[in-house]
């Protein structure tokens, strides 16, 4: 099924890299029952970025407990062998980094054979115009607006125009791909991102980080700001 806007503000992308990993299940469905859009998961390999995450055995642990989609963030290297064991997890979508294999178009290919939709990611360092030769293939543009690897950084505003930038080359594609955004994004930066062209935002501590009681009113913020 193909990625669609949110009728309702931006696609919200908790990100549970700020959760609580001692009760992932209830975290998760409390942040649906909260309003979120998609459930995003950072997979990190210590090797493509500084830190070590979780594997496919996590996303099916998690799945039975959301129907919203689960959002996939690839962050290593080599990916190509780890495709289908995430697909077979239940990730719907796949983003993978142009920098994590020798053939982007290939991996683009493959992820849309395995039947997920297929993003590129874009590091603060990486120039929009790689999407440009893969545009036919990609459902998702995801925009880092920090270097890759941790939580909690501060939004580099830089990657405003990176977004323009895509946005513009998408719309005269006409291919529909929507453009997600990660990294520092808050409800002060959300509306400036949603300007700039994004259509879906991750949040990790924006989110989580006030605990189960104030997760409503944070997804309402970053919506509405």
């Amino acid at each position: 099924m193909p990625l669609t806007r949110s009728t309702d503000g931006p696609i919200i992308a908790p990100s549970i890299l700020a959760a609580d990993f001692s009760r992932l299940g209830e975290e998760v469905r409390a942040v649906e029952a909260a309003g979120a859009d998609w459930l995003h998961v950072d997979v990190m390999d210590g090797h493509f970025v500084p830190n070590i995450t979780i594997g496919p055995m996590v996303v099916k642990a998690l799945k039975p407990h959301v129907k919203i989609p689960i959002d996939v963030h690839l962050m290593i290297a080599p990916v190509d062998p780890y495709l289908e064991a995430y697909r077979e997890a239940s990730a719907d979508i796949l983003s993978v980094h142009p920098e994590s294999g020798p053939h982007l178009h290939r991996t683009l290919g493959r992820i849309r054979e395995l039947g997920a939709q297929a993003g590129v990611v874009l590091n603060p360092g990486t120039p929009p115009d790689l999407v440009e030769e893969v545009i036919e293939l990609v459902d998702l543009v995801l925009i880092m607006s920090v270097n890759p690897g941790f939580g909690g950084q501060k939004f580099i505003a830089s990657q405003l125009r990176k977004i323009e930038r895509v946005r513009a080359m998408i719309d005269a594609a006409g291919t529909g791909a929507l453009i997600e955004v990660d990294g520092g994004v808050v409800a002060s930066n959300a509306g400036a991102c949603v300007d700039a062209g994004a259509d879906a935002l991750v949040a990790g501590t924006a989110v989580f980080g006030g605990g189960p009681s104030t997760y409503a009113a944070a997804i309402r913020a970053l919506k509405d700001a």
